[in-house]
């Protein structure tokens, strides 16, 4: 007969014992706020330079680039980055190593340069080099520029609920799945087949805390950052709060189905790790995958992280209520029974 004693004082145990583990508890809010504090740094700075520009001879230290001879459009653009070279062999070994995009000579007034085949930004550049050559008149009757209207969303704004998830995802894989199989490994699991406790009062009573720890750790790392970067929440926080439940509790279900059987943790490991990293890939922590595959946008629907930060990312950066997410809501808790039910069918004590 399932106690809620029981239940309670796993529950109060595996929370402190989490809380004793000063560089794990440490850690999980750290790493976060770390990741964003580092983009936060990068972005609000006046160096947002997304292509490099190589040109030479050029000594460093004496570089001033009102002087360089090369088109004065290209000296004005806020996202190329102006790198100086002193020998032509030293910039063709970047450019050979994609260290910069595109190689200029500084003589003028004719315009030479290299690229390399096989970059992507190397050939786009290549476009605006070209373009930069063309008189502004030139486009006023044959092109016509508009701003979008409403309020732009800061790259930072948008990849912030990524670094959550993906925090929420490793601590929840690791936290229960990669623990459980140590314990079992160390005989802490033996010794409580011993005792009244069952199956199902133990791996629930291992779920809520690692959720309550998750949410508890998540939403500090978010007012945290906040405080700083003052982020743009455009949604409720009663409906983000939502989101980040359904997920958490998604996410530590799957960790309960590595945690049902094995007693190798180096195995184990390898498993987490073997699905983490296709996940964070896949699900936009990092990057849309817009535009890509479509067998690759059908593989992100298979994973939990991609509706979990899909459902998180409507809320907070487009304003959507819990009516607009519960399609991303209903498939998370789905997949949590469908992950409950595996893991408490196949846990094993002992295995």
């Amino acid at each position: 007969m399932m106690s809620f004693k029981r239940m309670w004082a796993l529950f109060v145990a595996r929370n402190f014992e989490f809380i004793r583990d000063r560089a794990g508890f440490g850690w999980n809010i750290l790493f976060p706020f770390l990741i964003v504090a580092g983009f936060g740094v990068i972005f609000s700075s006046d160096t947002r330079s997304e292509y490099k520009l190589g040109v030479f001879p050029v000594k460093e230290t004496r570089m001033v680039v009102k002087e360089l001879k090369i088109p004065e459009k290209l000296k004005a653009y806020d996202y190329i980055k102006i790198v100086p070279f002193e020998t032509h062999d030293e910039a063709i070994n970047k450019l050979l190593h994609h260290k910069i995009d595109i190689l200029l000579e500084n003589k003028g007034p004719e315009l030479k340069y290299w690229i390399s085949d096989s970059s992507p930004k190397g050939y786009v550049l290549e476009k605006v080099v070209k373009e930069s050559i063309i008189p502004e008149e030139f486009f006023v009757s044959r092109v016509i520029k508009q701003q979008i209207q409403g309020e732009q969303i800061r790259y930072i704004d948008w990849l912030f609920p990524g670094i959550l998830g993906m925090n929420i995802m490793f601590s929840s894989l690791f936290g229960v799945g990669y623990v459980i199989v140590r314990y079992r490994r160390s005989g802490v699991l033996k010794r409580l087949k011993a005792t009244p406790v069952t199956a199902f009062e133990y791996l629930t009573a291992q779920m809520i805390s690692r959720v309550l720890i998750l949410l508890s750790t998540s939403f500090l790392v978010w007012f945290g950052c906040d405080f700083f970067f003052s982020f743009q929440m455009q949604g409720a926080y009663f409906d983000a709060f939502v989101v980040f439940l359904a997920g958490t509790i998604c996410l530590v279900s799957l960790g309960l189905i590595i945690a049902c059987r094995g007693t190798n943790e180096e195995l184990t490991n390898g498993i987490i790790n073997f699905i983490c990293w296709p996940m964070m890939f896949l699900a936009e922590v990092w990057f849309s995958v817009e535009g890509a595959s479509s067998w690759v946008k059908n593989a992100a629907q298979a994973l939990p992280l991609t509706h979990f930060l899909s459902a998180v990312r409507k809320i907070i950066n487009d304003g959507a209520t819990l009516s607009d997410v519960s399609p991303e809501i209903t498939i998370l808790l789905v997949m949590s029974l469908i992950f409950l039910s595996i893991g408490s069918l196949l846990f094993s004590w002992t295995k």
